[in-house]
């Protein structure tokens, strides 16, 4: 059978528990090892890994990495999680769960230069390079064995060995035939994993796994097929497109599709964005309108930016906001044409909040673009609102200015007049 010793990467770590030349005890063997080109390469904890690796009297303690006791909790490393911790928790029921846990505040910019460190790493082992967040990624190997003189497997070993030599955190691996098994494998071994499921095995590994194993069916589309008698994805599986269609409805007959592990979506680097947003958990809860406007206007002039940076304006916004008892509230415009203007994101947004602040209390509020369009089609003005590129203008200035001399270079009369 097809081995590989992961510690001094050999393909012939011999029959032994431990490999012949290095002692190492992480041989991985599989009959479809070395056919295999698909992978999935997950960040284990990867904030919080970061953080011990810069704080390395942290290696021993739980860490959290969120915001504050009024936040949730962004990521914990694998100790914490021995408390039941997870990540999105509410951090006082964390801190209720492990009081001893440090808490650190996020440092995005830190993550995200050490995420593309990574995906550099990645992208020169195979063009095909699929980011999916900050700290994970699909790819496809296939056609490198020239390359690389070695088969995907002993590659992606190598890039777990360097990434972590020369990162200083670890990475899991899942390899397999499609993207929904490699991802699936992905989580079978973490941390520091690498997990294989071969084609042939992928319907039978399957079937007996709870169908809240599949991605894209959460606690409640779970619950759903529950009360249709459906817990197993054996059961999911064995429904013909027809059968499927009239229990499930239209997403049914690919849901059964995937419960046997067919997917055949491919790895493309140029995936685009489906979503751009910014939101705030407050220290208090808010109730009053003027206190949600000043916030609202903050985070249209973060979503703004944000857009901006990715080449992209708003066709439409989305109004997130959590109750003081988290309850999630999602309201939606659509906006009559793209824009990059925080002042128009506000104008659309303003009335759905003095809608919903009926005196409840709120906890977090957020503001998203959707859908999403080319930075170019923005604001480019008609008989209705001829002076939108002035104003656009008037903001990519105001904008340049804070790049150049800090945030705080120019403050808006709104940001500084609540409900104004």
């Amino acid at each position: 059978m097809p081995a590989l010793c992961r510690d001094c990467l050999s393909a012939n770590p011999g029959p032994g528990v431990a490999c012949r030349h290095c002692g190492g005890r992480r041989v991985l063997r599989h009959e479809e090892l070395f056919a295999l080109t698909i992978a999935h390469v997950d960040c284990d904890a990867f904030y919080a890994s970061v953080e011990k690796r810069d704080r390395p009297e942290l290696a021993s303690k739980p860490v959290l990495v969120g915001g504050g006791r009024r936040g949730v909790v962004a990521a914990c490393c694998y100790i914490a999680r021995g408390y039941g911790i997870r990540s999105a928790m509410p951090m006082f029921k964390a801190l209720a769960a492990c009081p001893d846990a440090v808490v650190i505040k996020p440092d995005i910019g830190k993550y995200a230069k050490e995420g593309a460190r990574i995906r550099a790493m990645m992208e020169a082992l195979t063009p095909l390079v699929q980011p999916l967040s900050i700290d994970e990624a699909v790819l496809d190997l296939s056609g490198t064995e020239a390359l690389h003189k070695a088969p995907p497997a002993v590659t992606l070993a190598r890039l777990a060995r360097d990434v972590e030599r020369e990162v200083g955190v670890t990475i899991s691996i899942g390899l397999a035939a499609n993207r929904l098994m490699a991802k699936l494998a992905a989580g079978r071994d973490k941390p520091r994993g690498f997990a294989v499921i071969g084609g042939g095995e992928a319907a039978a590994w399957l079937a007996p796994q709870r169908v809240g194993l599949l991605p894209g069916i959460g606690p409640a589309a779970a619950r759903r097929l529950e009360a249709a008698g459906i817990t197993r994805l054996g059961q999911l599986a064995a429904l013909d497109p027809k059968a499927a269609m009239a229990r499930l409805g239209a997403d049914g007959p690919a849901l059964a599709a995937r419960a046997r592990g067919e997917d055949d979506r491919p790895v493309n680097p140029e995936r685009e964005t489906k979503s751009v947003s910014a939101e705030t958990t407050f220290d208090e809860d808010l109730a009053d309108l003027p206190g949600l406007e000043s916030v609202l206007w903050r985070m249209c002039e973060k979503l703004a930016a944000r857009l901006a940076g990715k080449g992209l304006s708003a066709g439409g916004v989305v109004l997130k906001l959590k109750t003081a008892g988290f309850e999630s509230l999602t309201r939606s415009a659509r906006l009559p044409g793209p824009t990059l203007l925080p002042e128009t994101l506000f104008d659309a947004a303003r009335p759905m909040l003095a809608r919903a602040a009926d005196g409840t209390r709120f906890r977090l509020l957020g503001l998203g673009a959707a859908p999403l369009c080319p930075a170019a089609d923005a604001d480019r003005g008609d008989l209705a609102d001829p002076t939108a590129p002035r104003r656009a203008a008037k903001w990519r200035a105001i904008e340049a200015l804070r790049d150049k001399f800090g945030a705080g270079t120019v403050v808006t009369g709104r940001a500084t007049r609540p409900g104004k």
